[in-house]
């Protein structure tokens, strides 16, 4: 089988075994430094998309993937724009909505709070988000009140209470005035994101618009479709849609632009931990730098050998750059490994090592979220080995130049 000069010797020197102590140790330290870098960034960014993934899930139980907005005080045909809506490709149901900024009074506790109109019958996500109810009573019937947990909890409030919701609204002189009404606490629910259970409160359709929800709140159609992560191009076929069949005065949103803070922090919080971890991968590549040196200084006789009988610079450098990445690409080899078992299998290890250490890492009684989640992407492991690969590389550079470099009289004059 036919093998380049150098990459044969290089890796026969990878293979041999009459290192110095000192050298060979500087290669298990490097080796196993890759390999921990390298692993310890896989399972870091499974568990932040698992983090992220869930994160959506959650808003997603409480937002539409589209929103259809009217501007206040518009006339709409709600129900003929509803139908053209369902019509379009890859929407999955159209439901109407309503919502309107309010303050809940509970003395002497006072809260603003977004209210929100629902219709359980065909929001089934938030019904099931429910956590406390009033037996044998829809929860948003007549003056039925659904608060968020944490709201409840800042007011102090229980299911069965009552609580005056207090409406800012105009005069038919165009002057400012209050609305009062008084509601019954009929059911709690917590959805797991803090903006949600401390914000937002459910009424009835009806009771919205009792309240002037269309003309000093916000009034339209909320879409799911049958691909959440698809919003954003369904969103702007359908804004397009609209804008041919005449609809001017409306307006489409998609639910990565009202929540684009989370997912932006979110991918700054990612960049940040890989370049961090990426620092660690670095540092664990260029101590290959230490043992290519020690080794270029041990082999100099060979060297010397190599370039007599005729061998290039290039060859002799190719010689320890093929050494150097034999170790980096058992370390990358050896992370990756290790990476992807402890993402696919985090929460059985952490299970483990609550076990033995006696700790809890997420208790469920005080983190909604009571397990790490975690998602594997083969992009980020593809890119994650690359860039190791890469890293260990450039650290064989400096030593092939100063091998390829040794002059082949001076290192033979004192053998």
């Amino acid at each position: 089988m036919f093998r380049p000069l150098p990459v044969y010797i290089g890796l026969r020197y990878a293979r041999a075994r009459s290192h110095k102590f000192f050298v060979s140790f500087i290669t298990w330290v490097s080796l196993l430094g890759v390999a921990v870098g390298v692993a310890t960034l896989i399972v870091i960014l499974s568990v932040m998309n698992g983090l992220e993934s869930e994160l959506r899930d959650r808003l997603l139980t409480l937002t539409a993937a589209v929103r259809v907005q009217a501007e206040p005080g518009a006339q709409t045909d709600w129900e003929q724009l509803r139908r053209e809506v369902q019509a379009a490709p890859g929407v999955q149901q159209v439901t109407r909505y309503a919502e309107l900024q309010a303050l809940a009074v509970r003395q002497p506790e006072m809260l603003p709070v977004m209210l929100r109109g629902a219709d359980l019958g065909e929001d089934t996500q938030l019904a099931q988000l429910i956590s406390q109810r009033e037996p044998d009573r829809e929860p948003l019937q007549d003056d039925g009140l659904m608060l968020g947990a944490l709201v409840a909890n800042q007011l102090g409030v229980m299911v069965g209470d009552t609580v005056t919701l207090l409406v800012p609204a105009l005069a038919a002189e165009g002057l400012p005035q209050a609305r009062l009404r008084e509601f019954r606490v009929t059911a709690l629910f917590e959805a797991g994101i803090q903006d949600h259970d401390a914000q937002l409160v459910f009424a009835s359709l009806p009771t919205l618009a009792e309240l002037g929800a269309a003309r000093s709140g916000s009034v339209g159609l909320e879409v799911q479709l049958h691909d959440a992560m698809q919003a954003p191009q369904s969103a702007a076929a359908l804004r397009e849609s609209l804008r041919h069949a005449g609809h001017q005065d409306l307006t489409v949103r998609d639910w990565t632009q009202d929540h684009a803070s989370y997912f932006r922090a979110i991918r700054i919080e990612k960049t940040m931990m890989a370049l961090i971890l990426m620092l660690v991968v670095a540092v664990a590549a260029f101590n290959i730098v230490a043992m290519l040196v020690m080794v270029v200084a041990d082999k100099r006789t060979d060297i010397a050998i190599l370039r007599t009988l005729g061998a290039s610079p290039a060859r002799v450098a190719g010689i320890f750059i093929t050494q150097g990445l034999v170790v980096g690409c058992a370390g990358v080899a050896l992370g990756v490994a290790l990476g992807v078992w402890l993402a696919l299998n985090v929460d059985a290890v952490l299970g483990l090592l609550e076990r033995l250490f006696g700790l809890t890492v997420f208790d469920a009684n005080v983190y909604v979220i009571s397990r790490v989640p975690s998602e594997l992407h083969g992009v980020d492991v593809a890119l994650i080995a690359g860039t190791g690969l890469l890293l260990t590389l450039l650290a064989t550079l400096y030593p092939a130049r100063r091998a390829a470099a040794v002059p082949p009289a001076e290192a033979l004059r004192y053998e």
